[in-house]
């Protein structure tokens, strides 16, 4: 990992707050922008639950890569290049992590909310998943 992305995950954390994962993702209902029209369609069917006001439908509409970071308090997405945290809920409102199936290259996944809503993600590697799944179930 560079040492820019090192950073990245690290910043503004609480104190005694302890970063347990990282990897970068891309969320899905993001995924289009120069996309073929047939990427855009499986990349964004699917890529959010949740009516208005619910825990997937406050994160805000992003473009390209984030980072999500998993630590022992909260689950969130930050920007990679300037540690701005985009989004983030307690780590008591994630459920559990749900492997989907493969999009093209990229594995895809979701994260389930307390409130029944979930976000979908896409990322190089299947044991980004994995390792996601193993820390919140």
């Amino acid at each position: 990992m560079s040492v820019l992305r090192e950073r990245s995950t690290h910043g503004q954390l609480a104190p005694g707050e302890q970063l347990l994962a990282y990897a970068s993702v891309i969320p899905a209902k993001s995924v289009g922008i120069g996309a073929s029209l047939a990427n855009r369609v499986v990349n964004t069917v699917g890529a959010q639950s949740g009516k208005a006001g619910s825990i997937a439908a406050g994160m805000p509409r992003t473009h390209g890569a984030l980072l999500m970071r998993v630590t022992d308090q909260r689950v969130g997405l930050v920007e990679p290049l300037d540690v701005t945290p985009v989004w983030e809920v307690s780590r008591a409102w994630v459920t559990r992590v749900e492997r989907r199936p493969r999009t093209q290259l990229m594995a895809r996944f979701r994260l389930h909310y307390a409130d029944g809503s979930w976000l979908a993600f896409l990322t190089m590697r299947r044991r980004t998943i994995e390792q996601f799944r193993s820390l919140i179930g």
